[in-house]
């Protein structure tokens, strides 16, 4: 039977940044609601991981990560009202407010600014 050299010491971290577990989180949120099935999921997911493998993006958390959030944005493209052109103008609403925001400081969205309503 295999035992930790440390049975006390912390797990390694499954996650390498937060947005990774956001984006499963989001995924298992969107299924328990009803917008897409844990089959489509998978079937989306699925689809984004072969794509970044013809890409020739490499075997690792990141890639994989990647096609998660690719296959989420996805597929609440097809289950809500949100556009991909959305998905786009708020991204860059975030990236420049995250530009604009002092290191160690939250990234605040204001309503109505960046061309947001």
């Amino acid at each position: 039977m295999f035992r930790p050299d440390n049975p006390l010491a912390p797990r390694d971290p499954v996650f390498d940044e937060a947005w990774q577990a956001q984006v499963l989180a989001i995924a298992d949120t969107m299924v328990q609601a009803g917008r897409f099935s844990a089959t489509a999921w998978a079937e989306t997911l699925g689809t984004e991981l072969r794509a970044a493998e013809a890409a020739g993006k490499p075997d690792t958390t990141q890639t994989y990560y990647e096609a998660a959030l690719a296959a989420l944005e996805r597929l609440t493209t097809e289950a809500t009202e949100i556009t991909g052109t959305d998905l786009s103008k708020r991204k860059a609403t975030w990236t420049r407010a995250y530009e604009r925001t002092p290191h160690g400081q939250p990234v605040l969205l204001e309503r109505g600014r960046d061309g947001q309503d």
